[in-house]
């Protein structure tokens, strides 16, 4: 919508388009609250997007780019007696920091099989990919020959010697070699089957992001997809996690007795018991090892299930096995759902709903300052970035936009070290090549953090075929390429790590820092008393920090409404002429209406049919008439007939 269309006067305004936001959004304009929701970028979702390959390539450029402070414009000609100015950040904050590239393919279609360079090595590989060349030439040339060999020794009726190398080999042999095919140009052309996020979560079957989606109706805007498996790291391999009853009596894994000692343990972590309330301060690590569980199985309810670190106190521990638990079974073998297309979908979901009830969005538009009046420590009214004024009762913001010094937040700043890697196969090859993988990692070293690790197929609609994406996320310790490439030599095939065909190789990889929003603080902001702060991602699996916010929030803008009540059918939704918001009760008249529009034709139908019944009426009368005319004709015509068969 352009700026000059923009209404003067709003009861909230909303800048940025993040989670949090967005549901702030949606459930204020759900209730009838005019809302302008505004955005300085010119996607959606801001920290929670996603992005298609070539969008992400530029995204990093912008991150990388150095950026210029625009100048600040003199907005005091707009300022009322009794009002003050507040100026709002302009540039991107600092929230994504420590940002490397690296490329292990060819740039170009080639058929060489080492496509390992990194984006600094860019202008050293043209040699060797013409001796690359050069040597698969020569390969092809012997297998000419070893097949020309073969036909002719079963055309003579022998078998080929022992020693001589099967050409029947050669197919499997060449299967890696055409993964490794995929190149940075094909990555590229392909770039819009690519979704991307910037942030790694999961949705809890149970949580109370699946719940707000179910309640509020916003689920029919979007698809899911079960994470079908969950598998850890241990000692070099990838295992699968039996999660549910059916997983773990068809583990092979674990023995029977570990298989009835698990079952028994999962039994009774249901309900909290004295015995349990007295490991309270105490490690979750040391309960387990209490309850005469062997390691493998310690191992699987520590760092899989309960997702916890050997610190992890019990009471937390028990608390994620229970919620861990309560998920499973709801929409399949796993807890978790994931969205299809990414999870950048999911704030765009609520932005729609904001729309239909009648919110106003704009991107690539901001807010300069805020106008705060000097009594009440109120936000009266904003001026956008195109100098218009725009008068609100309430104002919510991304964190991002307001300078350091304004809010409070937690010391020192808190961060997430985050992966985003491309890679040719599975961690885990399976029989089917659509797995959606959850996997929990121990530290591979000492004072590294554990990781968690989210594969995603072709399926989710976020990778090509014959990709996979993975995320990769952990507390931030160093850099993220500190934390996590240790990890990604170790499981995957780079240029770092050696040699072993049985690891899917690494295509293209990024890693950042990004600050973790469960740092901003609920209170103590030097702001006005109706405007509200929403934090970024935060370094949790799940949703719950950033929903509960936004219910906060809401409920601080309006407590006397319900949180995002369900919203009706679209087919429900009719629209006044003069306002777009609507609401069940008024969309219940309207059938009304609609039902009593039906009952008119009825009745016009009723006056029809008693209007041909007249007409009827007198045709019958009028065929009466013209047959007795006939009559009196006939029987004169019988008279004189007669009287001439006398004659």
């Amino acid at each position: 919508m352009a700026a000059e269309d923009l209404p003067s006067e709003f009861d909230v305004i909303i800048l940025g388009t993040g989670l949090c936001e967005s549901v702030v959004a949606a459930a204020c304009s759900r209730v009838g609250q005019r809302v302008l929701h505004l955005d300085r970028q010119s996607y959606y979702a801001s920290n929670w997007a996603s992005f298609t390959f070539n969008g992400l390539l530029t995204w990093i450029q912008e991150q990388q780019a150095e950026s210029q402070p625009d100048e600040v414009q003199d907005w005091s000609g707009q300022v009322e007696e009794g009002e003050d100015l507040i100026y709002l950040s302009q540039s991107d904050s600092s929230s994504i920091s420590n940002l490397q590239v690296f490329c292990y393919t060819s740039e170009e279609d080639e058929e060489d099989d080492t496509p390992n360079t990194t984006e600094e090595e860019k202008g050293g590989g043209a040699s060797e990919a013409t001796e690359a060349a050069d040597s698969n030439k020569e390969d092809e040339e012997e297998t000419e020959k070893q097949e020309a060999e073969e036909q002719v020794a079963q055309d003579e009726g022998a078998e080929p010697e022992a020693d001589q190398p099967c050409p029947s080999a050669d197919p499997n042999q060449s299967e890696p070699v055409k993964k490794k095919k995929i190149s940075l140009a094909q990555l590229v052309k392909e770039g819009r089957r690519f979704n991307i996020d910037l942030v790694s979560k999961l949705m809890y079957s149970r949580g109370s992001l699946v719940d707000l989606l179910i309640k509020s109706n916003v689920s029919r805007y979007a698809e899911f997809k079960n994470v079908s498996r969950i598998l850890t790291y241990r000692q070099g391999k990838v295992e699968q996690v039996p999660c549910s009853r059916a997983d773990v009596f068809a583990s092979r894994q674990l023995s029977v007795i570990e298989k009835r000692k698990l079952m028994r343990f999962l039994t009774s972590c249901v309900e909290e018991t004295e015995d349990q309330q007295a490991y309270n301060g105490r490690p979750y690590l040391e309960f387990l090892s209490d309850q005469q569980l062997g390691e493998n199985l310690q191992h699987f309810l520590l760092y899989s299930i309960a997702m916890a670190t050997e610190d992890t106190p019990t009471e937390v521990g028990l608390a994620s096995t229970r919620h861990f638990l309560r998920c499973l079974g709801r929409y399949g073998n796993t807890p978790f759902l994931f969205p299809v297309y990414g999870l950048g979908e999911i704030p765009q979901c609520f932005c729609r709903m904001c729309a239909v009830f009648g919110g106003i969005y704009c991107l690539r538009h901001s807010v300069r300052c805020l106008l705060v009046d000097k009594d009440t420590n109120r936000c009266k009214a904003v001026i956008d970035s195109r100098g218009q004024r725009i008068s609100c009762n309430h104002f919510v913001v991304e964190e991002g936009y307001v300078d350091a010094e304004r809010k409070q937040t937690a010391t020192p700043t808190r961060c997430v070290s985050r992966a985003v890697l491309i890679t040719d196969g599975s961690v885990l090859p399976s029989d089917s090549d659509q797995q959606v993988s959850m996997v929990t990692i121990p530290p591979v070293e000492a004072e590294l953090p554990s990781v968690r690790m989210v594969e995603l197929c072709s399926s989710t609609m976020t990778c090509m075929p014959g990709t996979y994406l993975v995320h990769l996320t952990c507390q931030s310790v160093g850099s993220a390429y500190e934390d996590l490439s240790p990890l990604v030599t170790r499981m995957f095939h780079t240029t770092e790590s050696s040699d072993q065909e049985e690891r899917p190789s690494v295509l293209w990889c990024l890693y950042f820092n990004m600050v973790d929003g469960s740092g901003l603080e609920v209170e103590g902001h030097d702001l006005p008393s109706n405007m509200y702060l929403c934090s970024g991602p935060d370094g949790a699996l799940g949703h719950d920090h950033t929903i509960k916010q936004a219910e906060l929030i809401f409920q601080k803008i309006l407590p006397e409404e319900d949180f995002c009540p369900p919203a009706p059918n679209p087919e429900d939704i009719i629209y006044d002429g003069e306002n777009g918001n609507g609401n069940s009760a008024e969309g219940e008249e309207l059938k009304d209406d609609e039902l009593k529009d039906d009952e008119e034709p009825k009745e016009q139908e009723e006056e029809l049919t008693e209007q041909e019944k007249e007409i009827k009426e007198q045709e019958e009368e009028i065929k009466e008439q013209e047959e007795e005319k006939e009559e009196e004709q006939g029987l004169e015509s019988e008279k004189g007939q007669g009287l001439e068969t006398e004659e």
